[in-house]
């Protein structure tokens, strides 16, 4: 019987030492816990990559088993106002630690998503009370950070994981689990996951849910996506002219996955850069993808814009 618990929280590392990759990044974290002392930090990297686990586990290591008592942690896209700086961060910031650390924790998650007058206030905050508590901003993109606060924070920047360090986590889990794993499934989670772990071991998960034989054809159903071959079959058939062939596999696209219009785009996209044909052919592509992307948000109909797609491939043929 699989366990009702969430697999990314059940198998989230607990200390610095259990971190792999990001060696770098967790060697200066180490070096923190090592002094006993740290600066504000901004943690910035794409989804994933172990942003907030990386704050955790040096929690953890600075404070012990017991961290959670000057630790806390907030979602910034959910409390990203003004306001929340005033009450909830501000409150727990001004109360002076009764640990042997003298400084607590507080983690804004997805912090580029706060306003500029949220930031404005929170560089204020971090300043008021740098004596007892240290910030670390967690984001996708340092640059939504205002100048102010980038200033005040060391700057962590964290990569995607490689995929062979994708699929060793997925087979640790996947044996754990008691999962039948067959080898077209695993880099099928992979390649959904693209670079992000976390989404990776939730579609697992969600694919151990149907079944514990972890299949390519469970994958892409839980994940509501074509498979890579079947998008690279339509744009094979359209690049050698055989538009008709092609029309039907998109409708198949369509039907047999029911994926929207942007959704197929996206996919078609991804799989360009797949395509054995000269970089000249491969910018038009993705120049005439863009295009079409461009319809679609306009309100386009979707099979019609994306059988204009295949007709131009087709006459390029």
């Amino acid at each position: 019987m699989l366990e009702a618990a969430l697999w990314t929280e059940k198998y989230r590392p607990k200390t610095l030492d259990e971190i792999v990759d990001q060696e770098e990044i967790v060697s200066r974290l180490k070096e923190f816990v090592k002094r006993g002392a740290m600066p504000h930090c901004l943690f910035a990297g794409p989804p994933g990559t172990g942003k907030t686990t990386a704050a955790l586990c040096l929690a953890h290591d600075l404070f012990g088993e017991r961290f959670q008592d000057v630790f806390m942690e907030l979602n910034a896209s959910d409390e990203r106002g003004i306001d929340v700086v005033r009450t909830t961060v501000k409150e727990f910031a001004r109360m002076a630690s009764l640990s042997q650390v003298p400084f607590k924790i507080l983690v804004l998650d997805e912090a580029d998503n706060m306003t500029n007058d949220a930031q404005s206030a929170l560089r204020r905050t971090m300043e008021k009370y740098t004596d007892t508590c240290r910030f670390i901003l967690c984001c996708n993109y340092s640059g939504r950070i205002i100048e102010p606060i980038q200033s005040r924070c060391a700057l962590f920047r964290f990569t995607p994981l490689p995929e062979s360090r994708i699929v060793e986590h997925l087979h640790r889990i996947a044996k754990q689990e008691g999962l039948k794993v067959a080898e077209p499934g695993i880099k099928s989670v992979v390649e959904v996951a693209e670079g992000d772990l976390r989404k990776g071991i939730n579609t697992l998960q969600a694919a151990a849910s149907m079944s514990k034989g972890i299949t390519e054809e469970a994958v892409y159903q839980v994940v509501g996506r074509a498979k890579s071959t079947d998008v690279h079959e339509m744009l094979t058939h359209a690049m050698k002219g055989d538009f008709i062939k092609a029309r039907e596999e998109l409708r198949q696209l369509l039907v047999k996955y029911g994926l929207s219009g942007s959704e197929i785009v996206r996919q078609i996209h991804s799989e360009i850069f797949r395509l054995p044909v000269p970089e000249k052919k491969r910018i038009s592509l993705i120049e005439a993808v863009g295009e079409i992307d461009y319809r679609l948000v306009q309100g386009g109909d979707e099979e019609i814009q994306l059988s204009a797609l295949l007709a131009r491939l087709a006459s390029d043929a």
